[in-house]
């Protein structure tokens, strides 16, 4: 379909929400994506860091087809043997407690919320300075952005903001404190480990939970399965989506042995969550990431990513596969890397530009968004 005909169907028929790139993509594998007019692009962006092992690799595409074929949907008034499996899988991979699945990151948040709260009804939540924790409006709610926030006010009540750079004011009434451990939307920036450290301190004084939002940050992103397990500390809820499906939509909170069993029957609950086509790819996914040969390579990767792009005059931030570097136009720049370069960035801000390519990236894929890069920024 002609990409005009597009254009003229989502005036039509689509609500705006969304400031498009200009191209048609209709097929992807690995890190290549193809447009309508046969255009081959390098995929830095991973759709926003979803499909952690590129487009369609084979072991998801395989767990998908298998399982879509004996059985797609149910609900969660029944057991089927994906779930139970993958609740395992990812509890045991993280804090050893329990999972309650969702279809997104900001459903995960909601549910963490919910949960913090139903520990300590009435309990008041602190995030830090330029957080983005998601759309919906308990996530809005936690995410101190004013331009995402004032359309929709008022907001949950009972939500505050610590400075980025600390400290995080904890008292008795705090129900949780939530934190990034690298924060994204918000322009890729690492947490601060002493805040991290600090915080769980306050959180311990006060009988309050330590959230950690490894939405973006998880699942292998920053070279190691979590974010946190560079840091030192270890949270009591964490929650996690985005690459946990390889591409399929799929959430998750994690709850700590200790709060795992905070919400009850008729709580909270998700018609679609947890259905056994994206349980299955989420455990194609895990399978091939929770390796530490893997890990240890998406490292270097991103050692290699970040020296290439210093080499470049650039300012780059960021851990593992998750960087960014300013640009005085970041959108312009995008938008130039996608159509003068065939490569697929992303801009957070005016001012920086967000890579986040598959965790299994080559070498040579690597050097090759860095000389594109270059034609740019030369």
């Amino acid at each position: 379909m002609a990409l005009e005909t597009l254009l003229e169907l989502e005036r039509e028929a689509v609500m705006g929400t969304y400031a498009r790139q200009p191209v048609e993509f209709v097929r992807g594998e690995g890190t290549r994506l193809w447009d309508s007019d046969g255009n081959e692009y390098l995929d830095f962006l991973s759709g926003i860091s979803v499909t952690q092992l590129g487009h369609c690799h084979p072991r998801v595409v395989a767990a998908v087809r298998e399982q879509a074929g004996r059985l797609d949907h149910v609900g969660n008034l029944f057991y089927t043997e994906p779930s139970m499996r993958l609740a395992q899988r990812l509890a045991g991979s993280s804090l050893g407690g329990k999972v309650f699945f969702c279809n997104s990151g900001a459903e995960a948040i909601e549910c963490a919320i919910k949960l913090a709260r139903r520990r300590k009804p009435g309990g008041r939540f602190v995030t830090i300075e330029g957080a983005f924790h998601g759309r919906t409006m308990g996530a809005l709610s936690a995410t101190p952005q004013e331009t995402k926030q004032a359309p929709f006010a008022p907001l949950v009540p009972g939500f505050s903001v610590a400075p980025r750079g600390g400290p995080v004011e904890v008292g008795d009434d705090v129900a949780a404190v939530i934190i990034e451990p690298v924060q994204g939307e918000g322009g890729i920036h690492p947490v601060d480990p002493e805040l991290l450290h600090a915080a769980r301190e306050a959180c311990d004084a006060h009988d309050a939970l330590l959230i950690l939002d490894e939405i973006q940050c998880g699942m292998g992103r920053t070279g190691t399965l979590w974010a946190w397990q560079q840091l030192g500390v270890e949270p009591d809820v964490m929650t996690v989506a985005k690459g946990l499906g390889g591409g399929l939509p799929i959430g998750a909170c994690v709850a700590a042995p200790a709060h795992a069993d905070v919400l009850q029957p008729g709580d909270h609950g998700s018609t679609f969550a947890g259905g056994p086509v994206v349980c299955a790819a989420a455990a194609a996914v895990l399978d091939t990431i929770d390796d530490e040969a893997f890990l240890a390579g998406v490292r270097e990767s991103g050692e290699r990513l970040a020296a290439g792009l210093r080499g470049l005059g650039l300012d780059v931030r960021g851990l593992g596969l998750m960087l960014a570097f300013r640009a005085p136009d970041a959108p312009d720049l995008v938008r130039r890397a996608l159509l003068e370069q065939r490569l697929v960035l992303n801009a957070t801000g005016p001012d920086t530009v967000r890579l986040l390519p598959p965790l299994n990236v080559s070498a040579g894929e690597v050097d090759e968004a860095v000389r594109r890069i270059g034609a740019l920024v030369g």
